[in-house]
């Protein structure tokens, strides 16, 4: 079978499993139903697609500074300021609109998982309409840039109260489908270098709708850290000719103090040097550089996985039901340095103790020198203890 053949089968499986439907938002913004479950999957009936909202025009005002002082690109993005904050949870603009309520973002009364525009977006393709000198106040040490990209917001469900971890395994296959269709679209849009795709769970990490939802970046850059994860790699890569992330994968496999959940095609483990009181990563054991490369034996097995990881996150800390954390699928670069790149999850939380969080403070915000509160050894043994 060739690699074609390979995609075209892996195509076909995932066709088999959603039905996809795109319309636009009143405001011009794209919205894209993934359905997977009847009438809807087979085509026998249709989600709602007319967004009734006098909605002006979207557009975008964000752009990109570069600072000079450590090499990094600062996205601004002024429309932000006064997105929607915590809203109660009948005005929620992720839920369904229901009749005889506000109309929300998403013009049908019921979905299974919905992927839009964001509406208050850091990155979007209008920013490159602005007409934006090349340089602040005209001073060449300031490169200036449109923040031109895309933000997604992906609704993982309609029912407000669910949240990733009480998902049936069959909706978690969908959404890494999902998070893969997205990211083989966005990584073809001209300009872009990443694409992200992340859960931030919590109030207190900053979350500003609780509706069960994730999001994805189209970057138009390298973040920091995919910069630092693929100047590494090089080097490692130059030295013994061997990629980096798998070589850590197969240390962490040989020594196991670590491993947390070993599967089939998938290990998790705490890394040697985790910075977070709470921290573990996912990897293949297939060298696979993004979620588009999963395999569909790879997908099933990660649903089943993840879901195992998220519920001994919640069970964790004792008498903590809902645990805040980030979930965040590091994959390859688009175009250059794209080879030494290699899909993980690092998936951490801010809380090191009942009621307490770790907040980062002069050491780590003001100088980048990170500090854990406890060691990686004792993690991952409370991991395994807290298995199903």
């Amino acid at each position: 079978m060739t690699v074609r053949d390979e995609q075209d089968e892996r195509e076909a499986a995932t066709k088999r499993r959603m039905r996809k439907t795109r319309t636009t938002l009143a405001d011009g913004r794209e919205l894209i139903y993934f359905d997977d479950s009847e009438p809807y999957v087979s085509g026998g009936a249709t989600r709602e697609l007319v967004d009734s909202r006098p909605l002006p025009a979207a557009v975008s005002q964000s752009q990109m500074r570069f600072d000079v002082l450590t090499g990094e690109w600062v996205v601004i993005a002024a429309q932000r300021m006064d997105r929607t904050f915590l809203p109660p949870p009948d005005a929620s603009p992720l839920a369904p609109s229901l009749p005889g309520k506000a109309p929300t973002e998403i013009p049908a009364d019921d979905y299974d998982v919905v992927v839009f525009e964001n509406r208050f977006p850091s990155l979007a393709t209008a920013a490159a309409e602005q007409d934006l000198p090349h340089c602040v106040d005209g001073e060449a040490l300031w490169p200036l840039a449109p923040g031109a990209g895309r933000c997604e917001v992906v609704c993982f469900t309609s029912n407000p109260d669910a949240a990733f971890a009480t998902l049936s395994v069959d909706r978690v296959r969908t959404v890494v489908d999902v998070w893969a269709d997205r990211t083989t679209e966005l990584s073809a849009l001209p300009g872009v270098r990443q694409v992200f795709c992340f859960e931030n769970r919590g109030k207190e990490i900053g979350v500003t709708l609780t509706h069960p939802h994730g999001q994805i970046y189209a970057y138009p850059y390298l973040p920091p850290r995919t910069n630092a994860l693929i100047r590494r790699s090089r080097e490692h890569f130059e030295s013994t000719g061997r990629l980096l992330l798998a070589d850590v994968l197969d240390a962490e496999r040989r020594s196991g103090r670590r491993v947390v959940l070993a599967a089939e095609h998938w290990t998790a483990y705490v890394p040697a040097a985790s910075r977070w009181p709470l921290e573990v990563h996912l990897a293949p054991h297939r060298d696979v550089r993004d979620l588009p490369e999963l395999c569909e034996d790879e997908r099933d097995e990660l649903a089943h996985v993840y879901l195992e990881l998220l519920r001994r996150v919640d069970r964790f800390f004792d008498g903590v039901d809902t645990v805040p954390y980030i979930a965040a699928w590091h994959q390859a670069p688009v175009g250059e340095g794209r080879a030494l790149g290699r899909l993980h999850l690092q998936l951490f939380s801010m809380m090191r103790s009942p009621g307490r969080m770790k907040y980062l403070a002069g050491s780590e915000s003001a100088m980048g020198a990170w500090v854990n509160d406890t060691t990686p050894e004792r993690i991952a043994d409370r991991l395994r203890e807290v298995a199903s």
